[in-house]
């Protein structure tokens, strides 16, 4: 089971703070999505929202872009947010991106390597509507043309060995088990110790599970 950053019962706010951003600094701020998509990136926000931090989950989403863009930019005057009887587009952008790196617990530094704001954009028609199953299941495949698998991850398949096994089995934490093979944490900086357990559990040596640096992908787009 996946022990994920915060817990369900905040996902629903976390979406709409997310989506609420998105849709002020894009809508009402009328900065391109793009350039926020890319501010929100560098900001400390993003990894708050994934560590779970309370004080920034606890944010409202006009709270939020703002301060993403106090701490990207010389900007210091906002309008007042727009009123909106629907949901716009950056809106479900947000919101979807949200549930997504809580599902998948990916970094939105890796998502948003896989897709821009612009591709997500593009799914906006063919998928608002549809259920988040299958936005997932894009998104899924985007990440998966993007990232190859970890040689961590090939070795404890090719063992036949959950990733909770392992962790018995090694003594290594079942977190930085998920956090090393979707590579948010990096396993070339991990101490002997740790690699010594997990290439004694795997039958492997030490050195097979590093990493070598990833090659730019043809079709990824950076921000």
């Amino acid at each position: 089971m996946m022990i994920r950053a915060y817990p369900e019962t905040c996902l629903e706010h976390v979406k709409s703070m997310l989506g609420d951003a998105f849709d002020y600094a894009v809508n009402s701020c009328r900065i391109d999505g793009m350039t926020f998509s890319g501010m929100f990136l560098v900001s400390t926000f993003s990894r708050r929202i994934e560590k779970g931090d309370p004080a920034c989950l606890g944010m409202s989403g006009i709270e939020l872009a703002q301060s993403i863009i106090l701490e990207t930019s010389d900007r210091k005057e906002f309008p007042a947010p727009e009123e909106n009887y629907s949901r716009s587009a950056e809106y479900w952008i947000g919101w979807a991106l949200a549930w997504y790196q809580w599902y998948s617990d990916r970094s939105f530094q890796d998502i948003f390597e896989a897709v821009s704001f612009n591709d997500l954009m593009n799914m906006y028609h063919p998928l608002h509507e549809a259920d988040l199953s299958k936005f997932a299941e894009v998104m899924d495949e985007k990440l998966r043309e993007r990232f190859r698998e970890t040689r961590l991850k090939e070795h404890r398949s090719n063992c036949r060995l959950t990733q909770e096994k392992l962790s018995e089995r090694s003594g290594v934490s079942i977190r930085s088990i998920q956090m090393y093979e979707q590579r948010n944490k990096n396993i070339n900086k991990a101490a002997a110790e740790t690699l010594y357990r997990l290439a004694k559990v795997l039958g492997c040596s030490m050195e097979s599970l590093l990493e070598k640096p990833l090659q730019p992908h043809d079709g990824a787009r950076r921000l």
